[in-house]
This record gives C-alpha cells, structure tokens and sequence, in this order.
C-alpha cells in the first residue's frame, strides 16, 4: 500500500506507465463536471470509477481484495477513512472470490485505519485488503483500476 499527495504522484510512475497515465488523466480532467460511474482511460486496462458514496462507521469495515487490477483511490471530497490488513493475514472470506468483479470480501476486521483528506490518494496491490468508505457524511471519490500485467 501506498499513501501520499496527489502532487508527489511521480514518485510512483516508475511502478507502472499506468499509474503515469491516471494521473495525467486526473491533472486534465474536470473531476466535479463527470458523471458518477465508469471512464474508460484505455478501455479494460485502464479505467475509473467515479462515485459519490455514504460513509458508514468503522465498524462496518467490509475488508476487499482484488487479483487483476490495483486500485488507486484518490479523495476529491473532503475525507474518507480506511482499514487496511495483510492479505495473507485474511482467513475469513465473505464469500467466494468474484472472478467477474475481481473482489473478494473478508469478515476479519482491519489490522489498521488511516484517513486520506482531499489530495490525497492510496494505491492498493493485490496483497493488500483493504475496506473503504469510512467515516461520517458522503464523498466523491475516484478509483482508478490498472490492469496488472
């Protein structure tokens, strides 16, 4: 997992030209005037979701994992919390892995919780769980999803 601000994104372009290419999407793009749902950036390999969600407590913290993509979620909204765990330490599985969603959900709750305020993003690997949509209020919020080759 990473946590950083939006303006020290270069420091993880080296990681994939994906994560270049997000983030050059989002420095030219009018965030507030996009619709809510998926933009295609290049097609299935690269794409966003924008949503404008409710916050619940901590205490609903739903831990997810994906295989195929990363997520970089970026804060456009005020601030949304997290709980994040160690994949490997994830033995409660919800449900099945969704190969057709590429999400699986976890009832084991979150070894840690941070806050990202506006300007700020997290990027999530595959082995990181990770449980979003924290805190009081609504946001919109972007995730984007890089296809890991």
């Amino acid at each position: 997992m990473i946590v950083d601000a939006i303006k020290n994104a270069e420091l993880y372009y080296s990681l994939s030209p994906r994560i270049k290419q997000a983030f050059d999407w989002l420095a030219q793009t009018d965030v507030a005037a996009l619709s809510a749902g998926r933009h295609n950036i290049d097609g299935d390999n690269l794409f966003v979701n924008v949503m404008d969600v409710a916050l619940k407590p901590q205490s609903e913290a739903a831990l997810e994992v994906h295989n195929r993509y990363l997520d970089i979620q970026v804060m456009v909204g005020t601030e949304e919390s997290y709980g994040w765990s160690e994949r490997c330490d994830c033995h409660s599985p919800r449900e099945e892995f969704n190969t057709e969603r590429d999400v699986q959900f976890f009832t084991d709750k979150p070894q840690m919780f941070f806050t990202l305020n506006e300007r700020q993003f997290a990027i999530f690997f595959p082995e990181d769980a990770h449980a979003p949509m924290l805190g009081e209020g609504s946001v919109r919020k972007l995730i984007f999803k890089l296809l890991i080759n």
